[in-house]
């Protein structure tokens, strides 16, 4: 069993959004995977470069969807998203000051985050584009880019 598993709960547009969180998801569990094995250090400094870099550039998308749908909540969105990337920056630090507790700490970090971040913050994403969607159905309109992944 997965250290982090995808659940419906987590579906919030069923294309890119959700494409870059399943990716996020398996880095967490390689990270995981490795740390449980005894190789947690050895690998932490790549993966969390990667995790770094994918991050921010998920974090980018996701929220150009939002500002291209008008979505009320993106400034308060991005405000997380920044205090995310401090922490990545954070344990960044530390792993290069030699922590040795660095592996562990960032797979508690990425597991915690994505469970609670996209089940909370990004589910309103989800809530929003769902009556827009139904909505434009009926019209014929179109909303946003994300509103073509909907399956409601």
């Amino acid at each position: 069993m997965a250290y982090f598993e995808w659940a419906d709960d987590l579906v919030i547009d069923q294309g890119l959004i959700d494409q870059d969180h399943r990716h996020l998801i398996e880095l967490v569990n390689t990270l995981h995977t490795a740390t449980s094995q005894g190789c947690g250090q050895e690998v932490v400094g790549r993966l969390l470069q990667a995790l770094t870099a994918y991050t921010q550039e998920h974090f980018q998308r996701e929220e150009q969807v939002m500002a291209s749908v008008h979505f009320p909540h993106l400034a308060g969105h991005q405000q997380l998203h920044r205090q995310f990337m401090a922490d990545l920056a954070a344990l960044q630090s530390r792993y290069e000051m030699g922590s040795i507790a660095t592996a562990a700490q960032l797979s508690s970090l990425l597991r915690d985050w994505l469970s609670l971040h996209i089940r909370r913050s990004d589910r309103k994403l989800r809530e929003y584009l769902l009556p827009r969607s139904q909505h434009d159905r009926v019209v014929g309109g179109v909303v946003g880019d994300c509103t073509a992944y909907l399956d409601n």
